[in-house]
């Protein structure tokens, strides 16, 4: 029990509270106006254009802290209260998004190597439990070590998530700096939301390296 306690319901707490926080600090901020009057668009739009991307297009996404930015097609995508807002949080999210573009265009190998997991990812992450509990049920143990060996890609990719996001954001950061969109004051703010955000990455590796753990316990018991 105290194992399942500790891959799961540990985890769990701790991903929900990364994600109350990363909610509250979005909407506290997003009602304080950014005292350059931009949009969170129009601060992608700048940052893109000062680094030479400007065939990089900026669309508005549906949704709640949808924003993300998309390597396939190269292009940034902003839930509408970032697109429209005018606020600190809009600057702080729609700087940290354009911040994948900027590791895109340099060839960061954090963000080429997760890129290149993704496929294997995908298709890990829709397979790994058929094999898991054919496994269980079929008594068959190496359909179980590939189960496993499925969720450890899942893994790695949430643990190369980690630096591809503080990157991204310690790029934000520079480039809110170096072109004067964000002064002393603000400064906080924008930190505090693009912090809160990486918690829930931070969480969400935690939990899966947990679980990872437990399978691996449990199978050698067996």
């Amino acid at each position: 029990m105290s194992a399942f306690l500790l891959a799961f319901l540990v985890p769990m707490a701790i991903g929900l509270w990364a994600q109350h926080r990363v909610k509250s600090t979005f909407a506290k901020n997003l009602e304080v106006p950014a005292s350059h009057g931009m949009s969170g668009a129009e601060v992608a739009r700048r940052i893109l254009d000062s680094n030479g991307l400007h065939e990089v297009p900026i669309e508005e996404t549906p949704g709640t802290l949808s924003d993300h930015y998309d390597p396939r097609s190269r292009s940034v995508h902003l839930s509408p209260e970032v697109y429209h807002g005018r606020s600190i949080s809009s600057t702080a999210v729609g700087s940290h998004e354009v911040g994948h573009a900027l590791q895109h265009a340099a060839s960061y190998s954090f963000f080429q190597f997760r890129s290149a997991l993704w496929p294997a990812v995908s298709f890990a992450s829709n397979i790994w439990m058929l094999f898991l509990f054919g496994g269980i049920f079929l008594n068959i143990l190496g359909f179980i070590y590939v189960a496993i060996g499925l969720y450890a890609i899942a893994v790695l990719f949430q643990i190369v998530t980690l630096p591809v996001e503080f990157d991204a954001s310690r790029r934000a950061k520079r480039q809110l700096g170096d072109l004067g969109l964000v002064g002393s004051s603000e400064a906080g703010g924008v930190g505090s939301v693009l912090t809160a955000a990486a918690w829930t990455y931070v969480a969400g590796a935690l939990a899966a390296i947990a679980m990872l753990l437990y399978y691996l316990s449990l199978l050698s018991n067996r």
